[in-house]
């Protein structure tokens, strides 16, 4: 089986959703934060603070570009998809599956933004980077699936349903 790949914004519960996914499927999981932190040593935040947004961005899409994964779901990190390199990388192995949540459903989910390691540009809001990214995500997704609403095990049994459309 090909890779799962779940974009989304921070919050839309792609490693929630991965852990399940890959355990219902009987597949590998992967993280691309926790890959991040553990090739550098740092957590998300810090290398944000300390080195910048487009510091971390870089360290993201090397990190992604390291990733030879196969029978695997991978959650990715909310700003992977300022890395079309990364993206076509993901791409070539899997189906890419979009999380979709609301504006307003992100900032009630986002309780600890200063410690997550969301990449904001200088005098961005939480409201500009998901206009800026929402585009993006629509753009490499193979599948979207709103997760505004429902139980984790309804969207979990939608992504499956979807894939097995897309693969049909």
């Amino acid at each position: 089986m090909k890779n799962i790949i779940l974009i989304g914004m921070p919050g839309a519960g792609k490693s929630t959703v991965g852990v399940i996914l890959a355990k219902t499927l009987g597949m590998t999981f992967v993280d691309t934060d926790i890959a991040i932190q553990e090739r550098t040593g740092r957590l998300l935040q810090e290398i944000i603070d300390t080195d910048g947004p487009a510091a971390f961005l870089k360290t993201e899409e090397e990190t992604v570009l390291s990733l030879h994964c196969c029978n695997s779901v991978i959650a990715t990190g909310g700003s992977v998809v300022f890395s079309g390199k990364a993206m076509v990388h993901l791409k070539k192995d899997g189906v890419v599956v979009y999380l979709a949540i609301s504006f307003d459903e992100m900032a009630k989910r986002l309780k600890n933004i200063t410690t997550r390691g969301i990449v904001l540009f200088s005098g961005e809001s939480l409201f500009d980077m998901y206009h800026e990214r929402v585009p993006l995500y629509e753009k490499y997704a193979d599948i979207t699936v709103d997760c505004s609403e429902g139980e984790f095990e309804d969207i979990i049994g939608e992504v499956i349903g979807e894939i097995g459309r897309w693969e049909g």
